[in-house]
C-alpha cells in the first residue's frame, strides 16, 4: 500500500510532503481560517507543502514560500510570466515550471536559483485556448525531472544541473502533468494521445489514441494520469474518461460524461475519484471495472484533484467553495466559501441555495466575461494541500487560504 501511495504522490507532484496524508486525522467539521495570503492576480496553481513552508505560484509571476503557522512570506522569485503549475522537491532543491518557458531549479531554503532550462517556448493551445487552464508540473523520479512543456516536447533534465537527459516530441502542446510507475513515464498531449515512455531512453514504448468527439475531433488530453490497479487513467476533451492497461496501451473501459470533461482524477486504493466540469458531479469508481460506487452533485464545475485523509476528501470548484466529503458515502460534510464567492455570488445567482448555471452562462460574453465570473467568484482550480490540522489552497480571487482544524 505504501509503495502504491508513494506512485500516486509522484502523479500529483506532492512525494516529499512533510507529513503522509494518511498519518492525518480528518477535518470532520468546517475548519476555521488561520490565515490568509493576498497575491496580485489570480493563483490556478496548487500549493505545494514541505516542512513548514507552502509554496505556491501565482499568475502575477511571483512563486511565494510562505510559513504554514503565520501565513508571511519567507521568500520570493520572480518570473517573465504566468505560473500555472506546481512545484516538486528533492533534497534541497526546488523545480518549477514558470509560464516564461523555462524550468527552474532553486534552494528551497532561500529560493537562490541553482540552473535554468529553456525549452523552445510556451503557449496557450489554439482552439477553446481560455480553457487550458494549467502547464505541467514538475515529477522528480530517480534524479531526472520530468515535464511537458507548450513547445509539444517532453523532457527530462538531470536534477543536478538541468543538463537534458532526453526529449520527446508530441503532436502538440503538452499542458499534461506526467507521472511514473515501472520506469514508464505516461503523458498525454493535446495531438489525442498518451504516451508511455522509457524513463531512461525516452523511447516510446507506446501510444493511445483517444476517439474524439465532434466539438473536440483531436481528443485532446488535456488531463493529467494517473496510474492504479494496473492501469492508467485519463480524462480528455472528447468527454471520455479512459482506462490504458499500463503495460500494453490498449483501452480496458472508458466512460463518456454527457456534459463535458472529466480531468480532475484522484485515486485512493483500487477507487477512482473523478471530479467534472459541466456534469457538475464528483463520482466515485471501481478503478478495475468502471463501476460507478456513488455520485454528488457539487453544482459546479471541477479542474482541481483531491485530497485525502483517513476516510475524508477535500477539493473545490469553479464556484469558489471548498468541500469535505465522505469517502464511503459521497455525503458533503462541510463547505467553506471564499472570499470572492461571498462578495460576488449574488451578481451571478439569485441566492444562496440557487445556482443556475444555464442562467449564469446566458448572462455572459463569452469567453471573456465568463473569465472574469470565475476570477471574481474564487474558483478554485487547484488541488488542497494538508499538513497534520491545516488545509492550505489557493483561488482566482488571488488568495491562499490556510484552514485550521
Amino acid at each position: 500500500m505504501k509503495v502504491l501511495f508513494l506512485i500516486l504522490s509522484l502523479c500529483l507532484g506532492d512525494v516529499q510532503s512533510s507529513s503522509s496524508q494518511s498519518e492525518v486525522t480528518d477535518f470532520e467539521s468546517l475548519p476555521a481560517v488561520q490565515w490568509k495570503f493576498r497575491t496580485n492576480a489570480p493563483i490556478l496553481a496548487s500549493p505545494f507543502i514541505h516542512g513548514n513552508l507552502a509554496y505556491v505560484g501565482s499568475g502575477d509571476s511571483v512563486l511565494y514560500a510562505l510559513d504554514i503557522e503565520t501565513g508571511k512570506s519567507r521568500w520570493t522569485f520572480r518570473i517573465q510570466g504566468p505560473i500555472l503549475s506546481t512545484v516538486c522537491i528533492g533534497g534541497d532543491q526546488l523545480f518549477l515550471l514558470a509560464g516564461d518557458g523555462s524550468c527552474y531549479s532553486l534552494d528551497k531554503n532561500s529560493g537562490k536559483m541553482l540552473w535554468r532550462f529553456k525549452t523552445r517556448g510556451e503557449k496557450v493551445y489554439q482552439y477553446y485556448g481560455y480553457a487550458d487552464y494549467h502547464h505541467s508540473s514538475p515529477v522528480l523520479y530517480k534524479s531526472i525531472v520530468y515535464f511537458g512543456s507548450g513547445d509539444g516536447n517532453v523532457y527530462a533534465l538531470k536534477s543536478n544541473n538541468g543538463k537534458v537527459l532526453w526529449s520527446f516530441k508530441t503532436g502538440d502542446v503538452v499542458h499534461s502533468s506526467p507521472v511514473v510507475g515501472n520506469d514508464k513515464l505516461f503523458i498525454g498531449s493535446f495531438d489525442g494521445h498518451v504516451y508511455a515512455l522509457d524513463c531512461q531512453s525516452g523511447a516510446l514504448v507506446w501510444k493511445f489514441k483517444s476517439v474524439g468527439h465532434r466539438f473536440f475531433p483531436k481528443g485532446e488530453m488535456q488531463g493529467s494520469p494517473v496510474t492504479a490497479n494496473g492501469l492508467v487513467y485519463i480524462g480528455s476533451r472528447d468527454y471520455n474518461l479512459y482506462a490504458i492497461d499500463a503495460e500494453k496501451g490498449y483501452c480496458h473501459w472508458n466512460k463518456q460524461f454527457p456534459k463535458g470533461w472529466a480531468m480532475a482524477l484522484s485515486v485512493r486504493d483500487t477507487v477512482l475519484y473523478v471530479g467534472t466540469s459541466d456534469d457538475d458531479l464528483m463520482i466515485a469508481m471501481d478503478g478495475r471495472s468502471g463501476a460507478e460506487l456513488w455520485r454528488t452533485d457539487m453544482k459546479f464545475n471541477m479542474f482541481g484533484t483531491c485530497t485525502f485523509t483517513s476516510s475524508m476528501m477535500y477539493f473545490g470548484t469553479l464556484l469558489g467553495k471548498i468541500h469535505g466529503l465522505d469517502l464511503q458515502t459521497g455525503a458533503i460534510r462541510w463547505t467553506f466559501n471564499t472570499d470572492g464567492y461571498n462578495e460576488h455570488h449574488s451578481k451571478y445567482f439569485p441566492s444562496e441555495s440557487v445556482i443556475v448555471k444555464n442562467d449564469f452562462y446566458a448572462s455572459l460574453s463569452w469567453p471573456d466575461g465568463y473569465i472574469t465570473a470565475l476570477h471574481e467568484l474564487g474558483a478554485i482550480f487547484s488541488k488542497p494541500a494538508i499538513s497534520e490540522n491545516l488545509i492550505i489552497v489557493s483561488s482566482t480571487d488571488g488568495t491562499v487560504y490556510c484552514l485550521r482544524k
